[in-house]
């Protein structure tokens, strides 16, 4: 598993290079999508990992299906197909979009709360974790009531815990250091 998300990185980078330098970071964006829609097609699926039907025939059959993607994207799907790799699809167009929005500014945040926030409330978290990292911040909010209160942000690879439960751990550790 680990090994596959390395091979999609590496092609999404190389892609995401190659948008860079054609100008083509939405038209890649939408590529990878349609590619990555071809994946819930079960039949086209086992057709395209068949060894006993060609090359050529695989290659038509992926044109037709993804209609007008670019010649490179269709020659990714290619090479995908050849090395049996199609199954990369997904962590590629992820990771591809992990780096178009770094190049765009925006950091994604997922938020968790013990109970649903308002739209007010959020807003101002938003706000104030911009200013915190810097960059845009695009949200996914998460609601786990076994943090009690307060709020966990996981953002750029950081974990940021204002939650009342680890506060009570932290609580619980200095008491429990004092008794000995």
């Amino acid at each position: 598993m680990a090994t596959s998300r390395v091979y999609a990185r590496r092609y999404a980078r190389a892609v995401f290079n190659i948008a860079v330098e054609k100008q083509e970071l939405d038209r890649w964006e939408s590529d990878l999508s349609r590619i990555v829609g071809l994946r819930e097609n079960s039949d086209l699926v086992t057709l395209l990992k068949s060894p006993r039907m060609r090359f050529n025939d695989k290659s038509k059959l992926l044109s037709e299906c993804l209609g007008e993607v670019s010649p490179s994207a269709l020659k990714l799907v290619y090479i995908l197909v050849t090395r049996d790799r199609l199954n990369l699809v997904a962590d590629i167009s992820e990771e591809y979009q992990r780096l178009l929005d770094s190049h765009r500014g925006i950091e994604p945040a997922v938020v968790i709360t013990a109970v649903p926030l308002d739209d007010k409330t959020k807003s101002g978290l938003v706000k104030h974790l911009e200013t915190i990292v810097g960059k845009k911040v695009i949200a996914q909010y998460e609601v786990d009531p076994g943090i009690i209160g307060g709020v966990v942000v996981r953002t750029g690879g950081k974990l940021l815990d204002y939650s009342t439960r680890s506060r009570l751990m932290a609580l619980k550790e200095e008491l429990s250091g004092i008794r000995r």
